[in-house]
């Protein structure tokens, strides 16, 4: 339990930080790399700092365990309690399970998710009609879907998929879809989020890293959305377009990288382009301050572990655990 706190608390942290590097940022400066530093810092140094820079918690006294239920029932009362926090080291085989429980589901969904997406782009690829099977659209080859994107997959090679309702769009609007999806292409995003989400099959309890992903899904939107607007420009035109598609889209699955993006993400993205707010004078040097000082908290906050102590009995409703913080 102290290490999932830990892990988690960690992981926030680096997050703030991202957030306020990428407030001090031009609008047109790419974000994607804040994310691709912070996310493997925030898996890396939990473990580094296990090994080299820890605070160790010496549990002196063993009490009854009362239900794993009735234990974090009362946690509200005791998250002040130095020994309950010691206390809940009793539970880890229980969390533990439930760990390999949430992992094994989400690998079962993640093949799912992949064995779907390869059924349609077989489906497509079979229907179309030219002998290499494939669909050149305003210069970019395309994988044409029932309903499937408009999104950018694969890992070894990366496919752009539009749905067929996207070809009957007028052709500036589906110049701009397009060349969105290219762009995600071109860039590898489908890779780089792929290998960004692995941590979450590994640590599916650490919900700092799932707040992480969705603003690096976030960054890499709003790249592409400014390397689309720099080469075809009329960013008014292609904000609209980002409406119009979500609407007609809000009824077919959905997909990363994608032209939508991520669920909840469209306003952020709208804003950003359109009417980004600018930095105030205070802010410029206030930003950068605070986010220094949470990377020194980060450097300086030690990793917890319990130790093993002495060994009394006592009955739960009358033992109180005392713990010693030793620093080493």
């Amino acid at each position: 339990m102290l290490c999932i706190l830990y892990v988690t608390a960690v992981g926030t942290l680096l997050g703030v930080v991202g957030v306020l590097a990428e407030r001090v940022l031009p609008a047109t400066f790419p974000r994607r790399w804040i994310w691709c530093v912070v996310i493997p810092i925030s898996v890396v140094l939990p473990g580094l700092y296990r090994a080299r820079h820890t605070v160790t918690v010496v549990e002196v006294q063993q009490a009854v365990q009362p239900p794993l239920g009735q234990a974090f029932g009362t946690a509200p009362l005791a998250a002040l309690d130095p020994a309950w926090w010691a206390h809940t080291e009793s539970y880890n085989t229980s969390i533990n399970r439930l760990w390999l429980i949430i992992s094994a589901m989400l690998v079962l969904w993640s093949l799912a998710s992949l064995w779907r997406v390869s059924r349609e782009v077989s489906t497509a690829r079979n229907g179309q009609s030219d002998g290499d099977r494939r669909t050149i659209i305003d210069g970019i080859s395309v994988v044409v879907t029932a309903s499937l994107g408009p999104a950018t997959v694969g890992l070894w090679r990366s496919r752009v998929l539009v749905p067929r309702w996207v070809l009957a769009m007028p052709g500036a609007q589906r110049k701009y879809v397009l060349r969105h999806e290219e762009e995600h292409r071109r860039a590898n995003d489908a890779r780089l989020l792929f290998v960004a989400s692995l941590p979450l099959l590994l640590m599916p309890w650490n919900l700092a890293m799932w707040w992480l992903l969705r603003r690096l899904c976030l960054a890499i939107e709003m790249d592409c959305d400014n390397r689309v607007v720099s080469a075809l420009g009329d960013a008014p035109a292609y904000g609209e377009l980002l409406l119009k598609v979500a609407q007609a889209s809000s009824r077919g699955p959905r997909l990363q990288p994608a032209f939508l993006g991520g669920v909840g993400t469209l306003e952020r993205r709208l804003t950003a382009l359109l009417a980004p707010t600018p930095l105030r004078h205070l802010q410029r040097f206030l930003l950068p301050a605070v986010a220094i000082g949470l990377l020194f908290v980060v450097a300086w906050m030690p990793h917890p572990v319990v130790g093993p102590g002495s060994h009394t009995h006592a009955t739960h409703s009358a033992a109180a655990a005392e713990v010693i913080v030793t620093p080493r």
